[in-house]
């Protein structure tokens, strides 16, 4: 296994140790030393640096392998490598600024999942080689993201589409929004910042510049003077107060040079001291506008915060203006005849119909039986005969005084025709009538008590 040397200046950093191979040897292995200059290799007797993944004038950063976990877990072991040249206040200032990253990313790493996560973070004091070279080494490891920056991204496949430009808003804006409702300022977005893993979730890198304006008056911040040239809003350059739409500005240029391929001095025109832009690509009006207005020199001009950038780009467009159009004659309908609805019977009118039907009923029974001689026959015809004036009463055919004049009628025809008493006489027909009319309205009203004690129950 190759072991990367992570001492500033090593002429030969990559040791190569063939008993680190076995996972075994690996795990238990006592500390290794760099064959060139000495240094100890497993940091913290646990961290093996195994490539330099990227240098820069304030640190360097290392793939590394982390030996005290089940899977021997990838993680990222940057080192505060500040270059040789700085005066004592810039060198404080800078290892300020690293041990902040630290810091920062302890409080929100582990709260968003596009934000790397802190492991650990470490001093190394060893004794000093060369009088000017330090003796502390300041070491932080953070979450692994396996992937490529935007900048390989570009390097590789080319120009960005709108399409792929508006999904980097989609996913970064809302890592923007969480920072900044934390009082963080990165002051550092750019290409290489936003990383994308290899299941496609985008990442923002390198919080090494991050200000926080939480606590100070006004909610402002002074600058530090740290910025990648081209991206800074002037604000910053000048080293005066950062916002959140600092890092609107700055990721606006870095969408700007991902669509165009271009750097971004060679988009900004000094001489008029704006963005020229525009002619090198075609995109929609909408997201042209929002670029330009992120773009704007005063950073009270800009959008102040990263969720109205989002409310801009996604919210729904309005519909055009309909004008009102005159109303239409209304349709002629033909006239329709009224659907006749009939009335509810009352409790009187149910007892009077039951009276009718039982008396009618029986001199209706007394002739047939006088006639046919026959009781089955005689009780079939007078069932059809009965049901038949109880429909005519429902639909109202028969009502009031029908109720009496029918059954007077009836009774007239058989007292005149003797032949139709069947033997009986008219006092008893009289006395068999009225009981049974008197039998009708007592089981109509039995019926009519258990129908409504039914309907209270259900």
């Amino acid at each position: 296994m190759e072991v990367y040397c992570t001492r500033p200046h090593c002429s030969r950093p990559k040791n190569h140790f063939a008993d680190l191979d076995d996972i075994t040897n690996l795990k238990t292995t006592q500390q290794k030393y760099c064959t060139s200059c000495g240094m100890p290799l497993i940091l913290r007797d646990r961290y093996l640096p195994i490539k330099l993944l990227g240098q820069g004038g304030f640190g360097a950063a290392f793939l590394a392998i982390d030996r005290d976990t089940p899977k021997m877990r990838q993680c990222v072991v940057k080192q505060f490598q500040p270059s040789g040249n700085l005066t004592e206040e810039a060198l404080e200032k800078a290892r300020t600024l690293f041990t902040q990253e630290a810091e920062t990313l302890e409080e929100i790493g582990n709260e968003h999942k596009q934000i790397p996560n802190l492991f650990a973070f470490f001093t190394i004091t060893l004794p000093s080689l060369q009088p000017s070279q330090p003796n502390q080494f300041f070491y932080l490891v953070q979450e692994y993201i396996d992937g490529q920056n935007l900048e390989e991204e570009l390097i590789q496949n080319g120009n960005f589409s709108e399409v792929q430009v508006l999904e980097i808003l989609r996913e970064i804006l809302p890592v923007l929004t969480f920072i900044h409702d934390r009082g963080i300022i990165h002051r550092d977005i750019k290409p290489s910042n936003i990383m994308r893993r290899r299941d496609g979730k985008l990442f923002l890198l390198d919080f090494g510049a991050v200000k926080q304006i939480a606590n100070s008056p006004s909610g402002s911040a002074a600058s530090t003077g740290i910025y990648s040239m081209g991206f800074a809003p002037p604000e910053q350059m000048s080293g005066s107060q950062v916002f959140p739409s600092t890092d609107l500005y700055a990721f606006a240029v870095t969408l700007l040079t991902l669509m165009t391929g271009q750097e971004a001095n060679q988009l900004f025109d000094a001489y008029t001291n704006q963005w020229k832009w525009r002619s090198q690509i075609t995109v929609s009006p909408r997201l042209a506008d929002i670029l330009d207005k992120m773009l704007l020199a005063a950073a009270s001009q800009r959008f102040q915060s990263a969720q109205e950038v989002l409310e801009a780009l996604f919210a729904p467009s309005v519909p055009p203006t309909v004008l009102p159009q005159p109303p239409l004659p209304p349709i002629q309908q033909p006239p329709q005849r009224p659907i006749p609805v009939q009335p509810a019977f009352a409790t009187w009118e149910l007892l009077a119909g039951a009276a009718f039907s039982g008396f009618e009923g029986a001199l209706i029974a007394i002739a047939l039986f006088s006639l046919v001689k026959n009781p089955i026959i005689t009780l079939a015809i007078a069932f059809v005969i009965l049901g038949s004036l109880i429909f005519s009463q429902t639909q109202r055919w028969i009502e009031k005084f029908d109720l009496l004049i029918i059954p007077t009628i009836s009774l007239a025809i058989i007292f005149f025709i003797p032949y139709l008493r069947g033997g009986l006489a008219i006092q008893q027909i009289l006395i068999f009538t009225v009981a049974a009319a008197l039998i009708t309205i007592a089981i109509t009203t039995l019926f009519k008590l258990i129908y409504k004690l039914l309907s209270s129950i259900l």
